[in-house]
């Protein structure tokens, strides 16, 4: 039996969810009204998933969960709003160790239910078997000045990141190792709504000691720049005037994530040839992006995996991993340096 603690202080709210969850095979399903009535159950019933709402009396989820990942570190699942504040909150609970989150979408409680029951009966699913570290993100120090990048961009690549299901706060720390100087853009799919993907740019940007923006319009690509696809749609990559842009674009049918690493991938390598592409496929359940990254590494397209010790949810990676598409795997750590790598080679490369 898988063990669940569901942590709501509206009665109502934890009635529906438990008995939701109460109904899949496997489950055994608690509830818990606030923080500190959780951290007493969470000691007692050791639960191997926590679903915790966000705003709570006497001990809020934020609290509640920086407690739980200090102590007795479990997949955590956030049940959040979906204001710019909620937004806000929930990143902040990813960085101290969530797994994930599920909107709290407006409306009656039995339609809102229904919109989300799918997909938190599959969160909880999947956070059984999931990897938690027990950490909490320290509070970063100032970004570097960001330097001025003035080069040509004829000769530019671009560097492609796919991540799902423990994404935001891994990103937190890859983005912000990336030098400065970085020649390439750097362009983000990452699975989120469209709710959350500007204010995740935003707290990006203020980490980053490159400029970090999420895309909306036509955008211009320049050196030593991160963007970041906005949720509920794609980005894709297209030449306008000669100039490498991306673009949002309404997310394609033919694609079950979005915003979708292989649309991205498949519209850079039509821009850019493959030896100029780097690809890095991050934690994430199911397989966006391996198919497309591991036909373009056979063009010459160069590709990290994220190693499973590592991962959050090791499927994205290891789909990649399996069809032969990766030219390394790498422990999150080292990802950013190994992309320092291959462009600083590329670049005395070109001067020799």
């Amino acid at each position: 039996m898988t063990r669940v603690l569901v942590v709501d202080d509206s009665a109502l709210m934890r009635r529906h969810l438990g008995q939701l969850l109460q109904q899949q095979p496997g489950f055994d399903v608690r509830t818990a009204r606030n923080g500190v009535e959780a951290l007493s159950i969470v000691e007692d019933f050791d639960p191997e998933v926590v679903t915790l709402d966000v705003n709570m009396p006497e001990m809020d989820g934020i609290t509640c969960l920086s407690r739980i990942m200090v102590g007795s570190p479990r997949p955590v699942i956030m049940v959040s709003s979906i204001t710019e504040q909620g937004a806000e909150t929930t990143l902040q609970a990813l960085s101290l160790g969530a797994l994930d989150f599920v909107q709290k979408p407006g409306g009656t409680i039995s339609l809102s239910l229904d919109e989300i029951a799918a997909q938190l009966v599959a969160k909880v699913k999947m956070a059984a078997g999931a990897r938690v570290r027990g950490r909490i993100v320290a509070q970063p120090k100032a970004p570097p000045p960001r330097a001025i990048v003035a080069r040509g961009t004829q000769e530019m690549g671009l560097v492609l990141l796919g991540v799902s299901t423990g994404g935001p706060a891994l990103l937190e720390t890859i983005l912000p190792a990336l030098p400065a100087t970085l020649p390439w853009p750097v362009l983000v799919a990452q699975h989120m709504p469209s709710s959350f993907t500007g204010v995740f740019a935003r707290r990006l940007d203020a980490l980053c000691g490159i400029t970090v923006q999420e895309v909306r319009a036509p955008t211009p690509l320049q050196p030593g720049n991160v963007y970041i696809a906005r949720g509920d749609a794609d980005m894709i990559v297209t030449l306008r005037a000669g100039q490498l842009t991306a673009m949002s674009v309404p997310a394609g049918e033919q694609y079950r994530w979005h915003p979708s690493v292989t649309r991205l991938v498949d519209s850079a390598a039509q821009c850019v040839p493959a030896d100029r592409l780097i690809g890095v496929l991050l934690t994430g359940m199911g397989d966006d992006g391996a198919e497309a990254m591991a036909r373009w590494h056979r063009q010459g397209m160069r590709t990290i995996a994220q190693d499973a010790d590592s991962s959050a949810v090791f499927g994205m990676p290891h789909e990649l991993i399996r069809r032969a598409g990766a030219n390394i795997v790498l422990a999150s750590d080292a990802i950013a340096g190994q992309i320092a790598r291959w462009l600083t080679a590329g670049r005395r490369a070109a001067a020799s």
